[in-house]
């Protein structure tokens, strides 16, 4: 836990094991068995359940929540106020966590239901909510999230975007 940044009020389970240059922030919750990878940042207000994995330096915003057993890949970027869940019929004791791959992005106030796996670079919409699995490189916006363009048309029109904002004086 070198080089380590702890916020106040932090609560955690046995054998959590939290890798080097994280930053975990004020009032999360850190379930037993949870690993964390190097370098990732951990918002306030985060509930991360029992035996979740987070791989290496993923930014987890403010009051996210991520249920037991769910497996985070490295790079993975989830904004504030998303979910994910891990229980198709509450309260079943057959638990199936969603994946999410490494390089995603995940906007604000997303749902991410039990079951689904969203692939490598693929784009999550805020506000959507994600009943199915979402192919790598895509992007997906909407309830039921459905797919909106490819990672490349994203990517074109981000650059459009900045391109205009620094041509703009402020």
């Amino acid at each position: 836990m070198q080089n380590s940044k702890r916020g106040v009020g932090i609560v955690a389970g046995a054998n959590v094991e939290i890798g080097v240059d994280c930053a975990i922030w004020n009032y999360v919750i850190i379930g037993e068995g949870t690993k964390i990878g190097a370098g990732t940042v951990v918002g306030s207000f985060v509930d991360l359940g029992k035996n979740v994995t987070v791989g290496k330096n993923c930014n987890i915003q403010a009051h996210v929540t991520i249920s037991n057993g769910c497996v985070l890949g490295d790079n993975v970027f989830i904004a504030p106020n998303s979910s994910l869940l891990n229980d198709k019929y509450p309260k079943s004791s057959y638990l199936t966590p969603p994946v999410i791959q490494n390089d995603v992005a995940i906007g604000g106030g997303v749902t991410i239901l039990p079951n689904v796996i969203v692939g490598e670079k693929a784009v999550v919409g805020g506000g959507s909510v994600v009943t199915s699995d979402v192919p790598a490189r895509t992007v997906v916006a909407g309830c039921p999230a459905k797919k909106v363009m490819t990672l490349e048309e994203f990517e074109a029109k981000r650059e459009e975007f900045l391109a205009q904002k620094r041509k703009v004086p402020q």
